[in-house]
């Protein structure tokens, strides 16, 4: 039984079948703007994924599929499932609803994680992952797939950030209860990174050396600007991974996304 009401018009299922499979692809192929054959996971891996035992599943609307998703088991063994893609059109709430459907499949085999990556440039998916889910980004992952060429990615480096997802945590179970609380920004917080005239303005570390809790934006639109100005949306690569990325890598949480527009890190200044 799902923990979270769905869309009322959405059917969200598991999806077996080739002809069935055939239409993920194509969705696929739709949404990230790639050529034929180029989807980010084709129908054999599909097929093979889900006859063993893997996660495929699609949301229909009115019988049309309008969003789908591929996960598959990962380490450790019997606790983790990785979330390889999910991909969704807009207006249908399928995204969502596609995430508390996988939730659901993977606590239902004693699953207590999900990971997944995202780009962690662009705003609306840090703040469906951490506001709307209540995942937590724990790993910068440096040009991860490599270059990229679909019309999303535009030829930028593929950084990623990997979201954790614990299934029963406190901040998931309030997100899928549509309880989560605001996100909170102490008033001793420090900008570390910001935007000035669409460019990031990277404060230096003599400055933030001593912050606790530290704010980190990003771009308004980072998929637009890289069609418009690839040298920006570089530059806003490179800052983010110097600045989000070397605070992780030095142990720093992330515990939010501020007013759409920011993560917020905190970390340990006791030592």
């Amino acid at each position: 039984m799902s923990t979270r009401p769905t869309h009322a018009a959405l059917d969200v299922r598991e999806v077996h079948e080739l002809r069935e499979l055939e239409g993920v692809n194509a969705l696929f192929e739709r949404i990230w703007g790639s050529a034929p054959g180029a989807s980010p996971m084709g129908v054999e891996q599909m097929r093979a994924l889900s006859h063993a035992g893997n996660y495929v599943a699609g949301a229909f609307a009115d019988g049309s599929l309008v969003g789908a998703s591929v996960a598959f088991f990962a380490a450790p063994a019997g606790h983790a499932l990785h979330s390889h893609v999910t991909g969704a059109l807009p207006g249908f709430g399928a995204g969502l609803a596609l995430k508390w459907h996988q939730r659901d499949w993977a606590l239902a085999r004693g699953l207590s994680t999900v990971t997944w990556t995202y780009d962690p440039l662009v705003r609306r998916n840090a703040h469906f992952n951490l506001t709307k889910l209540g995942g937590r980004p724990v790993e910068y992952l440096t040009s991860f797939y490599g270059a990229m060429d679909d019309e999303i990615n535009g030829g930028d480096d593929s950084d990623r950030a990997l979201i954790s997802w614990e299934l029963s945590h406190p901040a998931v179970v309030a997100a899928a209860a549509s309880a989560a609380p605001p996100v909170s920004v102490p008033s001793d917080a420090v900008t570390a990174l910001s935007v000035r005239d669409g460019l990031p303005i990277v404060l230096p570390a003599a400055g933030r050396s001593d912050a606790r809790t530290l704010l980190v934006d990003v771009p308004p639109d980072i998929e637009g600007l890289r069609r418009a100005d690839p040298g920006a949306a570089k530059a806003w690569r490179l800052a983010l991974r110097e600045v989000l990325g070397g605070l992780l890598a030095e142990g720093a949480r992330v515990t939010g996304f501020h007013d759409r527009a920011r993560y917020v890190v905190t970390r340990d200044t006791s030592e």
